[in-house]
C-alpha cells in the first residue's frame, strides 16, 4: 500500500532514533514521529511522505507508554529545547546509554560494548547555569522572549524554562519592563533593524553570583541607568555588561563586551578550583555532573604524580587543571586565544604550576612539538567540538603511543568513528562510561578509556 501527505495511521512505537523522535510501522511502513516515546499507541499525520519511510505528526496519544509521563514545562512540546521530557527519567538514562552503545557497535564496528556506568542527575532540572533568550515580538507587538521552536527562529514565548535557574525569570521580567517602558525594541532579524538581540544570563551555583549581558545591535541603551537600578534589586547580582553584535547573522555573541556595571567577570568553582567567567567564557552548563563527568576521566587518566599529560581542545583549562591535581606536569592546547588566555588566568588563580598552555590547532601544535622538540606524553586527554578530532590530532596520537587516551566527547557518533581508527591496531576500549549532562534532551557525554594492546 502506498502512502501520502495527511494520511491518519495508528501506529505502536517501537524504538526511538537519535533525536528522541518515535519510531514505528504501519503495515510495514516506517514513520518517524516527534514527541512519541517508546511503548506509545499513537495517531499520527504524515508530514513527509518517502518510498519506504516518512515523517508523521502526532495527533494524539491513543493507549500511552508506561514510560510517558506528563512534561513539567507547557512549552515542552513545542520549544526545540527539551526532546525527552514525556519520556521518564530513567528511560531517558537507558535511551542514551544505548544511543552511545549504538553508534559504537553500528559505526565503530566493535563487538558487545560495556557500558561501565551511566551518570544520571540526582535532580534533572534547573541545571543550568547559562542561558540565552531571544527576543522578538508577538502579533500582537509585545515584547517577548523565550527559546526557538526546533530548527526554526520563531520564538516560543516562555521566561520560566525549567532547566535555568529560577531567577532567570526575574532578571527576564526587569529587561522587557524596561524595554517596554523606555521604547527600546527588540532586534529584528528579517530587515537588521530595532536594539535587543538575546539576553544571556549566567549563574555561579556555588557562589551565588549572577551576570546579565544583553546582546545588542549597537554600543548604547537608552536610559542604561532604569535598567541598571531594576537588575540591581535582584540578590547575587554581580555583572552587568552589554554584547555588541552588528553583523547581520545569527551568530549570537559579537567580539566586544562593555561592562555597564559591577564587575567584568562572575565566579564558580568545579570541584575545588575557582573559575572566573566572562560574558564570551565557555564553561561548561552543569556544573554539578562537569564534577562527575571530570572526576571519570581523572580516574581514567590513572594518574600516580609521574605523568605528563596532554589535553587537547581544553578550553578554558577546565579538565586541564582538574589534572594538574594528580599529573607530573600538563599541557593544554586550544585555538581560541581568549580560552587560553582564561586558562593561563586560572592556573594562577588557583595556584597550580604544572599546567602550561598553547594557543593553536590541535592538530598544528600537537605533530609540530613532537617531531620538533620530541615531546612525548604518558596520557593524552582530548574533549573535541561535535565533529571530533581531526585525521592529523589521530595521526600524531598514534605517533606518540601514550600509554592511555582518555576520550571525553559530546558526540558518541563521531566518538565512534574515531575510537575505530585509533584502536585498528595501537589501542583497545577497556572502560566506557556515560554521563548524563543535559537531561530532558537527547544530548549525551562519554568518557572512554583507551589502553595499548
Amino acid at each position: 500500500m502506498e502512502f501520502k501527505k495527511n494520511d491518519l495511521l495508528t501506529v505502536v512505537i517501537e524504538d526511538m532514533g537519535h533525536d528522541g523522535e518515535g519510531i514505528g510501522k504501519a503495515e510495514g511502513y516506517t514513520l518517524f514521529i516527534k514527541d512519541a516515546v517508546i511503548g506509545d499507541t499513537v495517531e499520527a499525520k504524515i508530514m513527509k511522505a518517502k518510498k519506504n519511510y516518512g515523517y508523521a505528526r502526532l495527533m494524539r496519544v491513543l493507549n500511552p507508554s508506561p514510560y510517558r509521563v506528563e512534561p513539567k514545562c507547557p512549552c515542552a512540546r513545542a520549544c526545540g529545547g527539551c526532546q525527552l521530557q514525556f519520556l521518564s527519567y530513567e528511560k531517558q538514562l537507558e535511551f542514551k546509554k544505548n544511543k552511545v552503545k549504538g553508534n559504537l557497535e553500528r559505526i565503530g564496528g566493535f563487538g558487545q560494548v560495556e557500558i561501565e556506568k551511566v551518570i544520571g542527575m540526582e535532580k534533572p532540572w534547573r541545571y543550568r547555569n547559562k542561558a540565552q533568550f531571544p527576543v522578538g515580538k508577538n502579533k500582537d507587538g509585545e515584547i517577548i522572549t523565550g527559546f526557538y521552536a526546533g530548527r526554526t527562529h520563531s520564538i516560543i514565548p516562555n521566561r520560566n524554562c525549567y532547566l535555568g535557574a529560577e531567577v532567570n525569570e526575574e532578571i527576564l521580567n526587569q529587561v522587557i519592563a524596561y524595554m517596554t517602558d523606555n521604547h527600546v525594541e527588540p532586534y529584528e532579524e528579517a530587515g537588521g533593524k530595532g536594539l535587543v538581540r538575546h539576553i544571556l544570563i549566567r549563574n555561579g551555583f556555588k557562589t551565588g553570583e549572577i551576570m546579565v549581558c544583553i546582546i545588542a545591535n549597537g554600543r548604547t541603551l537608552p536610559k542604561v541607568n532604569n535598567l541598571i537600578e531594576r537588575l540591581q534589586t535582584i540578590p547575587g547580582m554581580t555583572s552587568i555588561s552589554l554584547n555588541v553584535n552588528t553583523k547581520r547573522n545569527n551568530v549570537i555573541l559579537g567580539d566586544e563586551v562593555i561592562t555597564l556595571w559591577g564587575q567584568e567577570t562572575i565566579s564558580d568553582y568545579i570541584g575545588d578550583i575557582k573559575f572566573e567567567i566572562s560574558p564570551l567564557s565557555f564553561y561548561q552548563v552543569n556544573p554539578v555532573q562537569t564534577e562527575k563527568l571530570y572526576g571519570t576521566a581523572l580516574e581514567y587518566a590513572g594518574l600516580t604524580g609521574k605523568e605528563t599529560v596532554w589535553d587537547l581542545y581544553c578550553g578554558i583549562g577546565t579538565i586541564s587543571l582538574f589534572l594538574a591535581q594528580e599529573a607530573k606536569q600538563v599541557y593544554g592546547v586550544e585555538i581560541v586565544p581568549p580560552a587560553i588566555e582564561d586558562a593561563k588566568r586560572n592556573a594562577r588563580r588557583n595556584g597550580i604550576e604544572n599546567a602550561e598552555f598553547y594557543v593553536g590547532k590541535a592538530e598544528e601544535v600537537l605533530p609540530q612539538k613532537y617531531e620538533e622538540e620530541g615531546t612525548r606524553a604518558d596520557v593524552i586527554v582530548v574533549d573535541p567540538p561535535r565533529k571530533g578530532c581531526e585525521p592529523e590530532v589521530l595521526d600524531t596520537m598514534l605517533h606518540m603511543k601514550p600509554e592511555r587516551i582518555v576520550y571525553v566527547s559530546c558526540d558518541s557518533a563521531t566518538l565512534a568513528r574515531d575510537l575505530k581508527i585509533l584502536c585498528e591496531k595501537e589501542y583497545q576500549i577497556e572502560k566506557v562510561a556515560v554521563c548524563d549532562m543535559f537531561g530532558n534532551s537527547v544530548h549525551v557525554e562519554t568518557v572512554c578509556k583507551l589502553v595499548r594492546k
